[in-house]
């Protein structure tokens, strides 16, 4: 063989091995559980105890004693965690990520991102719950083909990636949860055993975890594709599946051009302000469109969703309105299906109306009482949804759906007719009309407004 050929054998060669050697090339896994002792980790919160038992962390409830967390000693970002998990009975738990405690956060209380383990009928394990802030921003009825992935009384494989503002969890192989939320990027990872009551366990009722190990060397290029329906928390942002999926913004934290007053021709110069990147309402004594008044979009409506963030300061009173048209004449604030934004515990108004509860939180103001309701508090960003196909409408707070009707049943008109609105000839349905955010004269602040036209 003549040296060009042997040169050339050794290059290909190379070649070879080097491209052998990439795809080999082993994912940077670092183990976080040494699998002897709980060095590295501390406990925070209850009192449930922690212990070692042939490579495997045991926690067990106890009664009388808040949610108890194992908690890694370092910080994460960037990560793709994974371990596995497996629960006895019916106990709670969750995975914390990204999380905190730090002691003018309700006395050090653990709050963060939690990936929820459920072994209960409801079956939301790899959902996300927001410990001790939020509640749920991610529960699965968003993704009700990943409630059988969880096998209850077995080794679960729990997978969690959390880079940027991408959040995923994947339960046994199955993509579970995917949302895109910008809240805080850095925390520790938590071991929950959850607080036991009737139907989450009881004293002496065990959690496990194993084989626990994390990527946090280049993450990003190891992500696995995720089929669970992504839902987006950013703030005042449109992803691209949403612009795909036909979304706009009404309010994208800078101006009000989407906006004007109700039955005026431009946008309100007092009463209302932009500040931070929120749409305030001012607080002007509790009137009802006195001061800056109604806001309307320019456009109207016929079937649609539009999604918001409120938040509400003590005692308010505020609304949602759709189907407006601003043909009434009216004293006060322009006519509309309502959905009620409301300090239940504060605001008289949660007490009043022809049906009880009909003018509390989430409710079609006077007509139709939400349940289930989820309220994250006052002072807190809570997420609402209204949906219209037309002839089908929704309530949704917080991911949970309270309350839906049909505006042109025999049962819709026997609510009007029962309510203030009956004087009103064929309330509530109007063909289109405008959304409108309601200045009831006090201070509550409005983001991430967008909204989706149905075909």
């Amino acid at each position: 063989m003549n040296m060009h050929n042997i040169k050339r054998s050794i290059y290909l060669l190379s070649i070879l091995l080097l491209s052998i050697s990439c795809t080999n090339n082993p994912e940077p896994w670092v183990d976080i559980f040494n699998g002897t002792d709980l060095e590295g980790w501390k406990r925070k919160g209850g009192e449930a105890t922690y212990n070692v038992e042939n490579g495997v962390i045991v926690g067990t409830a106890i009664a009388n004693t808040p949610n108890t967390f194992l908690c890694t000693n370092n910080n994460y970002s960037d990560f793709i965690l994974e371990l596995e998990v497996k629960g006895q009975g019916n106990l709670n738990s969750g995975i914390q990520f990204r999380s905190n405690s730090i002691p003018d956060y309700k006395d050090g209380r653990v709050h963060g991102y939690q990936c929820e383990i459920d072994p209960s009928d409801r079956a939301w394990t790899g959902g996300i719950y927001d410990e001790s802030r939020r509640g749920w921003i991610y529960p699965l009825t968003l993704n009700t083909k990943a409630r059988s992935a969880y096998k209850a009384g077995e080794w679960n494989k729990i997978r969690i990636e959390a880079i940027g503002d991408t959040i995923r969890t994947y339960v046994n192989g199955i993509s579970a949860a995917n949302i895109l939320d910008e809240m805080n990027h850095v925390g520790f990872i938590g071991l929950q055993v959850h607080s036991v009551h009737e139907g989450y366990g009881k004293e002496g009722d065990a959690m496990k975890w194993r084989n626990i190990r994390i990527i946090t060397e280049n993450p990003e290029n190891y992500m696995l594709e995720s089929t669970a329906p992504q839902e987006s928390r950013l703030v005042n942002k449109l992803t691209k599946n949403e612009i795909e999926d036909g979304w706009e913004l009404l309010f994208d934290g800078k101006g009000t051009e989407n906006w004007r007053g109700a039955h005026r021709d431009s946008f309100p110069k007092t009463g209302w302000v932009v500040q931070n990147g929120e749409l305030i309402v001012q607080e002007s004594g509790g009137g009802e469109a006195e001061h800056g008044g109604d806001i309307v979009t320019l456009s109207e409506y016929d079937k649609f969703e539009i999604k918001l963030e409120f938040k509400i300061t003590e005692g308010a009173n505020s609304g949602i309105k759709y189907y407006v048209t601003e043909d009434e004449e009216t004293e006060g604030s322009a006519i509309g299906l309502e959905y009620q934004i409301l300090d239940d515990q504060r605001h008289p108004d949660a007490k009043l109306g022809n049906h009880e509860g009909s003018r509390t939180l989430s409710s079609l103001y006077d007509l139709k009482k939400a349940e289930n309701k989820r309220f994250a508090g006052v002072g807190q960003w809570n997420f609402a949804i209204v949906k219209s196909d037309g002839q089908h409408a929704e309530h949704w707070l917080n991911n949970f759906k309270v309350l839906e009707y049909d505006r042109f049943s025999e049962n819709f008109n026997r609510l009007v007719s029962e309510s203030k609105y009956a004087k009103w000839e064929n309330f509530g349905k109007a063909e289109k009309g405008h959304i409108l955010l309601q200045d009831h004269g006090n201070r509550v602040a409005f983001r991430s407004i967008k909204i989706k036209t149905i075909k």
